[in-house]
């Protein structure tokens, strides 16, 4: 007991020594800025398919939004979905457009099974939707439904996190959202008997239907 005693003595006479008798070194300026991955040549459209892919999310790119009327009336179809449920200004106008059937009353919300939405941008490096309760969708609808429908735009795709985190900034100024959240791909737990679950406190699967506004010269 005595020698581990000295030696807690010891450590602690080392660590008052060091907070009287300060180093005179300085202590040279920290880069906050340099990225700490290494960036990736490909495009950032392929990356975050990549990216979303290897996180179960089901993703469809799309030349323009015409395009994208024709594939999701096909899946629509095809995975028999019913009770879609949008509260987007500019998708509602779209489906609308497409003759697509869907819900923006209130008091369908518990009942859909499909919700769709915009988001704020999608973040290459992580395969990660960024959406805030800025949004028309809200907090709920992007948790509450079976299946989670994002449009998305080719000029909405960044490359990190914080260049996310730096565009919710300046897009909002002093009046920054009061939840600012990433969806990396359905929830999913392993909690229960270690048996891993997809959809245990969210959407069972998240399609990210990437539309091109970008016109390459």
């Amino acid at each position: 007991m005595r020698d581990s005693t000295t030696s807690k003595e010891k450590i602690l006479k080392k660590i008052r020594k060091a907070l009287i008798h300060k180093s005179s070194q300085e202590i040279g300026d920290i880069d906050n800025d340099s990225e700490i991955f290494t960036l990736s040549e490909e495009p950032l459209e392929i990356q975050f398919a990549q990216n979303f892919s290897a996180l179960n999310g089901k993703f469809v790119f799309c030349e323009n939004e015409a395009e994208f009327l024709e594939n999701f009336e096909w899946i629509t179809k095809d995975n028999e979905w019913k009770n879609l449920f949008c509260l987007e200004p500019k998708l509602k106008e779209l489906l609308k457009k497409g003759k697509i059937k869907f819900s923006d009353k209130e008091d369908d919300l518990l009942s859909t099974d499909i919700g769709i939405t915009l988001c704020e941008c999608l973040i290459a490096r992580t395969g990660s939707i960024m959406i805030t309760s800025k949004q028309a969708s809200g907090r709920r609808l992007p948790v509450y439904a079976n299946f989670h429908i994002v449009v998305a735009y080719t000029s909405q795709l960044i490359g990190n996190i914080k260049d996310g985190l730096k565009f919710i900034r300046e897009k909002y100024n002093d009046q920054l959202p009061s939840m600012i959240s990433t969806i990396s791909g359905p929830s999913r737990t392993a909690d229960i008997e270690k048996t891993l679950v997809q959809g245990a406190h969210g959407p069972k699967e998240i399609f990210v239907f990437l539309i091109d506004d970008v016109q390459v010269e």
